[in-house]
């Protein structure tokens, strides 16, 4: 498959052939996978504190005998503590069992699960084929909900890498077609919940993905830009293509990642 490579004014420099990596068949289910694996090892693992709802002096005793048991008193058999009492007769409360006020949960959540997760090598590295596949391919990408130009795929020269503004860099991106798309990821919503108390208030959207060859100027430059990401196409992963698992991300490669795609084999 051959794109075109755009220069920062927006023209035609000339024409490419993808890599081999591109010709993968796109695999949901692979892909899915690949990045479950990716979200699970990023998890942090929480639970209940073990002593929780366990700090009550709740024992009582089912003896017939024993003193301040509950023998005979026709109540169930439910951990109790004692609040007050007159002679033999107490003034007993449900405690530490579950479904009694301050008592512990059935089933918390434990600290000790192990949420990670793991994937072969050959598996790993052909979700990312899949999702590299997914990225030139307009119905996947048009199906994320992106708003592509007309003339897409297409790759860009490497001196967009060297932009040393975030100003520029958003005209080079309005200049290649992606005007609506920007608009698009400019809109953020607040999140429903506890979250936005917690440092993460506003839910917003993946815009365009900016792959280049190298650790460059770019990374930072674009940095503000809403929903843009910059990836060294060594380390790109199938999170990074394929957010939520869902294949076609708009992406824009610079012909120096493509060179090094193609030369190095890399995911092969």
């Amino acid at each position: 498959m051959k794109i075109s490579i755009f220069d920062i004014e927006g023209k035609v420099k000339n024409n490419i052939e993808l890599p081999g990596q591109f010709d993968e068949p796109v695999r949901t289910d692979i892909i899915k996978r690949a990045v479950e694996v990716i979200q699970g090892n990023n998890r942090q693992a929480y639970g209940a504190r073990p002593g929780a709802g366990k700090r009550h002096s709740a024992l009582i005793s089912k003896r017939r005998r024993q003193y301040r048991g509950c023998y005979g008193a026709g109540i169930s058999r439910v951990p109790r503590k004692i609040m007050s009492r007159s002679g033999t007769r107490m003034n007993w409360v449900g405690a530490f069992a579950p479904g009694t006020v301050g008592g512990r949960n059935a089933h918390p959540p434990k600290a000790n699960k192990i949420w990670s997760k793991k994937i072969n090598r050959k598996e790993r590295r052909m979700a990312i084929r899949s999702a590299l596949a997914a990225t030139v391919l307009k119905e996947f990408v048009a199906g994320r909900g992106h708003q592509l130009p007309n003339n897409y795929p297409f790759a860009v020269e490497s001196r967009i890498e060297s932009l040393e503004k975030t100003k520029t860099v958003k005209d080079v991106l309005e200049k290649l077609g992606f005007s609506e798309e920007l608009k698009r990821t400019e809109e953020r919503t607040i999140r429903a919940g506890k979250g936005k108390m917690r440092g993460r208030k506003y839910k917003s959207k993946k815009g365009v993905l900016i792959v280049v060859g190298e650790n460059c100027r770019l990374m930072t430059t674009a940095k503000n830009l809403h929903g843009i990401e910059v990836a060294e196409i060594k380390n790109i992963n199938v999170e990074l293509l394929a957010p939520g698992a869902q294949a076609g991300r708009l992406t824009l490669f610079t012909d120096g990642a493509l060179a090094k795609l193609n030369k190095e084999k890399l995911f092969s």
